[in-house]
């Protein structure tokens, strides 16, 4: 019987996940298949884990805004969903539990952090405190990284991560253009930039020569600020390796095999993007 795994958030049509999986279900020969799940709102939630739970489908990825809200609706969190308190994939285990996990702290950290020299002495700014956020922050503080900063247009958003990572320190949003020159470390874990949404309404001008930037958006390539900051000769990366390496361990948690990340699915996934 072909099993259904799937994603679930929304907006979710920006999605790269199915071409992702699918890929490696046709490589491993698995009999699976990986679609987009419609869910509106929070009320759907009981719904799809009733069907993981009957065994209808096997997994799910969870996406904004579901990543918190998923969390009342399993049975164990586990790991880093544990310490962030954020859901991006989930299970059905070997005794029948519903099991939220977090990839994403893996992914952040295999995609870029391994790379960055010196990490315990780089000051980082997260511009947003949304579903990701927590995961940046843990990726982080694994990494060494031990001044973190965070900056959201909702102040109390901020308090709330806070109040889970305690020396977290808050930027006021409105000094943000002027704050940036500060740091070592940027990484945007808003919407910001994301296809069909808004992105930064000013550019990064005052910034350090040697600053690394990171978009965890995936969903345009380069987003209005990484062409800035790349023309600037700054060193960036999108969200597409951090959705790899995340996308990897929850094959992996699924199917207890750790795919290959080839140039055939990275060209792959270029190509579906433009």
């Amino acid at each position: 019987m072909k099993k259904k795994f799937g994603i679930i958030g929304n907006p979710i049509k920006h999605s790269l996940s199915p071409v992702l999986h699918n890929y490696w279900f046709k490589k491993y020969n698995i009999d699976a298949n990986y679609s987009i799940i419609d869910v509106e709102d929070v009320n759907g939630l009981p719904r799809i884990i009733k069907q993981i739970r009957d065994k209808e489908i096997s997994g799910i990825n969870v996406t904004l805004p579901f990543k918190q809200k998923i969390v009342a609706h399993v049975d164990t969190i586990v790991n880093d969903a544990e310490i962030t308190s954020s859901v991006n994939t989930i299970y059905l285990d070997a005794q029948e539990n519903i099991i939220g996990e977090n990839t994403d702290v893996f992914g952040l950290q295999a995609a870029y952090l391994k790379e960055v020299d010196n990490a315990p002495k780089k000051k980082t700014l997260i511009i947003g405190a949304g579903g990701v956020s927590p995961s940046v922050i843990l990726s982080l503080q694994k990494s060494g990284v031990q001044e973190i900063s965070i900056t959201n247009r909702t102040r109390e958003k901020c308090i709330f991560l806070k109040n889970k990572f305690s020396s977290l320190k808050i930027i006021k949003w409105e000094n943000l253009q002027e704050e940036i020159k500060n740091f070592d470390i940027i990484i945007n874990a808003t919407s910001l930039g994301l296809k069909g949404n808004k992105d930064f309404d000013f550019n990064f001008e005052k910034i350090k020569s040697n600053l690394i930037y990171i978009d965890t958006i995936y969903n345009p390539l380069e987003t209005k600020t990484l062409k800035y900051l790349r023309k600037m000769n700054i060193k960036v990366f999108n969200g597409l390796n951090m959705f790899i390496y995340q996308g990897q361990k929850a094959f992996y948690l699924w199917n207890k095999i750790n795919p290959e990340i080839d140039e055939k699915l990275i060209d792959l996934l270029v190509k579906n993007l433009k």
